[in-house]
């Protein structure tokens, strides 16, 4: 689950700050920091949902405002895809609202 939550993160934060004429932003760079796979780890070791829900929220708002909020179609979609995840309650709710996410940031890149 941590290299998906990662995952997650890493293509939002892609969305938000990489742009066509840039370097690509990878899972080493210094943004990533906060939503490495040993953070998100230990939150899962810890079975913190709501810490894992927080870390992830922020990636995936800054990814919805760099595709232009929940006014566009694209937007509309990843907020319904946040909501989905935000709003389980286990661990073990995570996975199938987790691997939505993953597959909608990865063919909205």
């Amino acid at each position: 689950m941590e290299l998906l939550l990662e995952t997650v993160a890493l293509f939002s934060l892609k969305l938000a700050y990489e742009t066509e004429d840039s370097s690509p932003i990878l899972r080493d760079d210094l943004m990533m920091s906060d939503y490495e796979r040993e953070v998100f780890g230990l939150l899962v070791r810890r079975g913190d949902v709501e810490a894992i829900q927080s870390k992830v929220d922020e990636c995936l708002v800054l990814g919805l405002n760099a595709i232009g909020g929940i006014e566009t179609v694209l937007g509309r979609e990843l907020h319904r895809l946040a909501a989905d995840f935000s709003a389980s309650q286990a661990m073990e709710q995570l996975d199938a609202p987790l691997i939505a996410l993953k597959d909608y940031l990865k063919d909205i890149q």
